[in-house]
């Protein structure tokens, strides 16, 4: 996730409205930042790695002339944060910038085709093949608009971009998947990834949909759409939506805090995670499958990513791993690693201290370090021999929600891949596996759509409540210890994650009449064990809140409370799905106790104390 903008205004300097419109979408991502104007047929471009207030010290964006302009702040997907990679990119002979929000599948073989045709490239962005594209596009189309419509007709995966030509007159913006949204100004128009960066400007916009095309000037916002032939067919000017939030408001996208707003990116941020390509997946399989053992490295959230991890890898690829919580990792395997081992540490921001630490003295011992991380360019990736990324986008709100998703995709992926080469599964079961993977999106847009209103209801009613446990068997253990640590972070409230099984062995003498026992239940080879430790706490009057399968009638009927999922497509990847109704009791029990979910107290978002 970045955060683009682009305006034409009628007269006057536009730099430092897109500096202002920037900054007001640096929630979106912010290891680099970028402007591009034209003034006089000349392209200008500021653009480095950082924060933008501190690339606009050193370059002052304010002073790039003229009155139309694009701009852009980096989350990095290809290529590390830097200054070559930073937006906006340039064809060879710098007539025609463009700003990308989205991920390019098959950029590698676009810029084989075009380095064959001659263009340059100086950076390592899937971006880049965009305006050489054009460039090539426009050697044979008479329109900026219909280089641009030919151009992504060749693009695969997602992407909102806005071009700028050095005619000075017009931007041309397109999207697929990726948001764009038009502003309607007196004094101008705009285009951006999100309503903050043009709010003080106009409230007037216009949302864009998918495969729509549209063509800017001062005065005009003329929309097309391709269409199945891949000609742009002319679409009538749809009435504006006068925008009624705040710029705080508006910079959550209308929620009421980020990790609401975070919850209800997953779907999103699972599709793009499953576009990882085949070949950077099989290859970092194939290391793992290379090694005799194999340790997970994590913590927190991520270490129960590696707990989930570790059913799939067994059940799907008949490996074993032993997992380790990073702040005990030098002293759990002391110096009994080797070349046979591959360690996979697993972190959203690739800076926690705690796995860098761990990771650096198993490196030290020999064994080979692969990493999954949110974060291009971090400490561990400079420390891994391998990285796979995963495509949640910053994650603003401390608790995690997006970034576990995507870590439990990525997982998910790379077990399949594994299982391939082991031979646990036949190339034609693999598939079956990852079509089932790639249901997930919609499956948890569902839970969302359908259950957020019912598990609110459940919050209020357990609001006074100081304890909980949350209990799980197999693979659904890891969601459970997940939905605990949540309630814990967020709301304040003592919570136990605990495998079901092991409940009778002490965890049991706590409970009396009242206590709330939340099970994660999915219809998977568990279900028949977990229903007698549904009757053991039942029996001693616990209050039962069940999630499970909405075709499991005798578990609801045995709960006093029962939020009903979809059906899995896959029993391997429950905890994807399982979590999501976890994370929205955190939140709204943190609400209704009177609590800032996006910044509790004590924590932060990346931990780097030992």
């Amino acid at each position: 996730m970045c955060g683009i903008i682009g305006a034409v205004h009628m007269k006057g300097n536009i730099a430092s409205i897109l500096r202002q419109s920037l900054k007001r979408l640096e929630y979106r991502g912010y290891d680099s930042s970028g402007i591009a104007t034209v003034s006089e047929g000349t392209l200008f471009i500021k653009k480095d790695k950082g924060k933008i207030d501190d690339i606009h010290h050193r370059l002052n964006f304010d002073t790039l002339p003229g009155s139309i302009g694009i701009g852009h702040t980096r989350w990095a997907t290809h290529g590390p944060p830097s200054k070559v990679n930073a937006h906006p990119h340039t064809d060879c002979q710098k007539r025609i910038a463009v700003v990308h929000n989205g991920i390019i599948e098959n950029y590698q073989e676009l810029r084989e085709q075009l380095q064959a045709n001659g263009h340059r490239f100086e950076s390592q962005t899937d971006t880049e093949v965009i305006p050489h594209m054009i460039e090539e596009a426009l050697s044979h189309t008479p329109t900026l608009k219909e280089a641009v419509a030919e151009t992504i007709t060749q693009l695969e995966g997602s992407y909102a971009i806005v071009v700028l030509g050095t005619n000075g007159k017009e931007l041309v913006c397109a999207r697929k998947e990726s948001p764009l949204v038009i502003g309607l100004g007196t004094q101008g128009v705009y285009c951006a990834s999100d309503v903050p960066a043009f709010l003080p400007m106009t409230r007037k916009t216009i949302v864009l949909e998918d495969h729509e095309v549209v063509h800017l000037t001062s005065n005009s916002a003329l929309m097309s759409r391709i269409d199945d032939t891949g000609s742009l067919a002319p679409l009538p000017i749809r009435e504006p939506t006068v925008v009624k939030w705040t710029i705080d408001m508006a910079q959550k996208g209308g929620y009421p805090h980020f990790m609401l707003k975070e919850i209800h990116e997953q779907p999103r941020a699972l599709s793009d995670t499953l576009r990882i390509r085949k070949n950077d997946l099989e290859a970092f399989a194939e290391v793992l499958h290379n090694h005799k053992n194999i340790l997970t490295i994590a913590a927190g959230t991520s270490f129960h990513a590696t707990m989930a991890a570790k059913y799939m890898f067994s059940h799907i690829a008949d490996r074993l791993i032993h997992g380790v919580i990073a702040s005990e990792g030098s002293d759990t395997v002391a110096e009994s690693l080797g070349k046979d081992t591959a360690v996979l540490a697993v972190t959203q921001s690739g800076e926690t201290i705690d796995t860098l630490h761990a990771v650096k003295h198993l490196k030290n011992q020999g064994a080979t370090i692969l990493t999954i991380t949110n974060t291009v360019g971090s400490s561990i990736t400079r420390m891994a021999d391998s990285v796979l990324y995963t495509q949640a986008g910053p994650e603003i709100g401390v608790a995690a929600t997006k970034t576990y998703a995507t870590q439990l995709a990525t997982l998910a992926s790379l077990s399949i891949s594994l299982g391939t080469m082991t031979g646990a599964q036949t190339d034609k079961e693999s598939q079956e596996l990852f079509m089932a993977l790639n249901q997930f999106p919609n499956l948890i847009q569902a839970v969302i759509r359908n259950q957020e209103s019912q598990i609110k209801e459940t919050a209020q009613q357990y609001i006074t409540k100081s304890n909980f446990f949350f209990l799980g068997r197999g693979i659904s253990t890891s969601t459970a210890m997940e939905g605990a640590l949540k309630i814990k972070e967020i709301a304040y409230v003592h919570a136990e994650g605990y495998p079901a099984g092991e409940s009778k062995h002490g965890p049991i003498a706590l409970v009396e009449p009242g206590f709330p026992i939340i099970f994660v239940a999915p219809n998977d080879n568990t279900r028949r064990h977990l229903e007698s430790n549904v009757m053991e706490m039942k029996a001693r009057g616990a209050q039962i809140i069940s999630i499970c399968s909405a075709t499991d009638q005798r578990l609801i009927d045995l709960s006093h409370h029962a939020i009903p999922l979809p059906e899995l497509p896959s029993k391997f990847f429950s905890p994807i799905s399982y979590v999501i109704p976890l994370q929205l009791l955190a939140y709204y029990a943190a609400i209704l106790r009177g609590h800032d979910p996006d910044q509790p107290r004590n924590l932060a978002k990346s931990v780097t104390v030992l």
